[in-house]
């Protein structure tokens, strides 16, 4: 991971062009997005931070699966997901994981539903755009311990050139393309998930979910992707947030709901308050 201090948001768009006119393995980098309102907070998933780092895909998989029902049943919607046992059994094969077999499309579909309603995820929500990331960034009004927000950006070592072992933790960007939640639009989202293969003594190996930074430590991981960590003064905030409202992206395009109607109303307005 690279980390680059910037001192405004010109400076912060200059490092950023200068990253996509880079070249990782001779083509220009494919960048994902992510916003943090603190500096000093880790790149974690919600089920990370649900105090649930390290758990087996198996078993969140089967307790997702038994709370389908009654999310059914209260929501109208429906998932044809497959059944666990069987997902349980792919799971502790090697090429499940790398090969792309688990989660199939209908999960996803459902893993993202979770997400985006708030439930615990090992998924990490990112964004193609860098303002839509630079809003979530600059949200908060709660200046931040660092004094400082971060925008992460992202990419993908092309197929052919990424280093892998049945030890190394394993980042997958599983696509946009999925039946979900409207936010999931409009805000330009994909998704990440990282796991690892965990070799048991007496019972088979399986697929664990793994933090994403352990990716970024170096060494054996050095030749998985790329992630460069923009820090940008919070001090930056009213001007940026008037800058992204000018180009109509605010609380209220981005989540289309009466509450954030009221929050980008809100915060316009204490951007022209005297």
């Amino acid at each position: 991971m690279q980390t680059i201090d910037v001192e405004n948001w010109q400076a912060f768009e200059e490092k950023l062009r200068e990253v996509r006119e880079s070249e990782i393995a001779g083509k220009k980098p494919q960048l994902l997005f992510r916003g943090i309102s603190d500096s000093t907070w880790r790149l974690a998933t919600t089920l990370e931070r649900a105090g649930q780092e390290g758990v087996a895909i198996s078993k969140y998989y089967r307790f997702i699966s038994s709370l389908k029902p009654e999310i059914e049943t209260f929501t109208g919607n429906k998932w044809d997901i497959a059944g666990f046992p069987e997902v349980e059994k792919s799971l502790q094969e090697y090429d499940t994981w790398t090969d792309h077999k688990f989660p199939g499309q209908t999960e996803y579909s459902y893993m993202v539903y979770l997400r985006h309603h708030g439930f615990p995820s090992p998924l990490l929500d990112w964004t193609k755009s860098p303002y839509v990331a630079a809003f979530f960034a600059f949200r908060s009004p709660v200046k931040p311990q660092g004094g400082r927000v971060s925008v992460y950006a992202y990419s993908e070592m092309p197929k052919g050139f990424k280093v892998t072992g049945s030890s190394t933790p394993l980042i997958r960007v599983i696509g946009p393309y999925v039946t979900t939640h409207r936010r999931h639009f409009l805000q330009r989202c994909d998704y990440t998930v990282c796991a690892g293969f965990i070799d048991m003594a007496d019972q088979p190996g399986e697929w664990h979910f793994a933090p994403h930074e352990n990716v970024f430590q170096g060494g054996t991981h050095a030749y998985q992707d790329f992630l460069w960590k923009f820090n940008i003064p919070w001090a930056e905030r009213t001007a940026t947030l008037k800058l992204l409202d000018d180009h109509n992206l605010n609380a209220f395009s981005l989540f289309d709901s009466e509450e954030s109607l009221i929050e980008a109303l809100a915060t316009r307005g204490l951007e022209t308050a005297p």
